[in-house]
């Protein structure tokens, strides 16, 4: 088994007993030598998964015995479901075609929603002049783009459609790394990017819900077709 396939398999075995119910916040996980002998791994690959885990906030480890040793679950009643695709997205279970295919429907239904409220906006537009500084390095930019389309989300006030952002968060920021490092000109793309972002935030405060759905569907759509292409 590979050493990526390896941790991989840690990951879908916690993702499944979160998923089950058989593990829940203050649970402890086994041993790193249990549980690779459990699931037929190697040590090295239990512990970068933990380290994966630990980063994403599913759990907590510490060194030493006692009751608060080891790998303990940490995760919050309501959070599952961010911390299930979380998982998956880790462990890069998502084709980027998916990943885009699921942008289109959740987002689109986002900028809708949106538009019928017409919320306050503001930490979207401050997070839209940070991206304009002229002297943002590429990954910055990009960041800042997963944040800016994050807020909008949150904004519905609709927990899952937060859950759901958070949880993709990693694999969208994979494939749009990516991608914008195969751009020639990324100048010309970045200005584009904030035209449309600025359009989408234009058409939600107008309360124009066909148009905020029309320019976040095609925003997403043509930077895929862009990155796709080079």
């Amino acid at each position: 088994m590979s050493e990526t396939r390896a941790w991989r398999t840690v990951l879908e075995h916690v993702e499944q007993r979160l998923r089950d119910g058989s593990l829940g916040p203050g649970d402890r996980l086994p041993g790193e030598r249990d549980l690779a002998s459990q699931l037929g791994v190697g040590r090295s690959s239990v512990r970068e998964a933990l380290r994966v885990l630990e980063v994403m906030g599913v759990l907590h480890t510490a060194t030493g015995s006692g009751p608060r040793a080891g790998a303990v679950i940490t995760v919050q009643a309501g959070s599952g479901l961010a911390q299930v695709l979380g998982l998956q997205a880790a462990a890069q279970a998502f084709r980027f075609d998916d990943v885009v295919a699921t942008r289109l429907v959740l987002e689109t239904a986002v900028a809708e929603a949106l538009a019928g409220a017409r919320p306050d906006l503001a930490g979207a537009g401050e997070v839209l002049d940070a991206m304009d500084a002229p002297d943002l390095a590429r990954d910055e930019f990009l960041a800042l783009d997963a944040r800016f389309h994050a807020l909008l989300a949150e904004a519905t006030g609709n927990a899952v459609f937060g859950a759901i952002m958070t949880g993709l968060r990693a694999a969208i920021e994979a494939y749009v790394q990516h991608g914008a490092h195969t751009i020639a000109d990324w100048g010309a793309a970045r200005d584009r990017l904030q035209r449309e972002h600025r359009g989408v935030v234009d058409a939600i405060d107008r309360g124009d819900a066909p148009g905020a759905r029309a320019r976040i569907h095609d925003h997403i759509r043509d930077y895929h077709a862009l990155t796709r292409a080079t």
